[in-house]
């Protein structure tokens, strides 16, 4: 299976979000390119020395977010993940890039070097804080196979956080993982309805047992609440990990080296 292959391991892999501060052309940028490219890289390397199992490179400063993502934006997301790359060259690291980049997120993992994507809006259509995402899952392995990128892993959200999912509202969560499945994704990514916010524990165990991809956990895991989600095959985790618990304040290294010491004694 090409998540253990990556991860070595099948359950409670722990995934670090690397949230880069707001990039050139967007409305709260404040630093060059360069710059954020050496704090990305400087949190990358707190994560690495907790022994966190992987790294996820999101550009969630970049408030508000757009559907029209520019070539400013995708060439500094792949100048940073380049350098995270050369940070920590043996941890599994992938890419977001908000909102709904994914064809243009698989250009940049190919370009860098990295493993996995990060995808929304991969089956079925839905509303978000941005617009209306449609579904992309059949555009995008095309092009994952014509760029000669099919050992980059597509990881996909389904029911996604921030949006309204009234137009599929007769269609479950274990049957929307059963469709990202067919559509031959790596992985489904579970989230409450907002950042930082819990993902309901019976929905994991009902899409586990509905799907046989791996399934990740997307938002609101904490120390406290662990226990509920080390059967998921991973976490990804960015609110918990930054000071006071606020996804847009720097990584606490005392935050995750004692998440990290839960987990390996959750493990055993």
């Amino acid at each position: 299976m090409r998540f253990l292959k990556l991860f070595g391991r099948l359950k409670s892999v722990v995934i670090g979000m690397v949230h880069v501060k707001a990039l050139p052309g967007t409305p709260l940028n404040k630093l060059p390119v360069d710059k954020i490219a050496e704090e990305a890289c400087l949190e990358a390397e707190v994560y690495r020395c907790t022994g966190i199992d992987g790294l996820i490179v999101e550009n969630m400063h970049d408030l508000p977010y757009t559907l029209t993502v520019g070539p400013e934006v995708i060439a500094a997301m792949a100048t940073i993940c380049s350098s995270v790359r050369l940070a920590c060259p043996k941890l599994p690291l992938g890419i977001q890039v908000l909102s709904a980049a994914n064809k243009e997120a698989l250009a940049i993992a190919h370009a860098a070097g990295l493993d996995f994507i990060r995808v929304e809006g991969y089956v079925f259509s839905h509303i978000a804080d941005e617009g209306f995402l449609n579904a992309c899952a059949g555009d995008l392995l095309r092009y994952r196979k014509h760029i000669g990128a099919e050992h980059i892993q597509i990881f996909t959200d389904i029911k996604k956080k921030h949006s309204s999912h009234a137009v599929t509202s007769d269609v479950s969560v274990p049957e929307t993982a059963k469709a990202a499945e067919f559509f031959l994704s790596d992985g489904v990514i579970l989230t409450g309805i907002a950042t930082g916010e819990q993902v309901n524990p019976k929905e994991l165990k009902e899409t586990a047992q509905a799907v046989k991809i791996p399934v990740l956990i997307g938002s609101g895991v904490t120390l406290e609440n662990v226990e509920q989600y080390v059967d998921a095959s991973a976490m990804i985790i960015g609110s918990h990990f930054k000071k006071g618990g606020y996804w847009g304040n720097n990584v606490d290294p005392e935050r995750v080296q004692k998440f990290m010491d839960k987990i390996h004694m959750l493990r055993k």
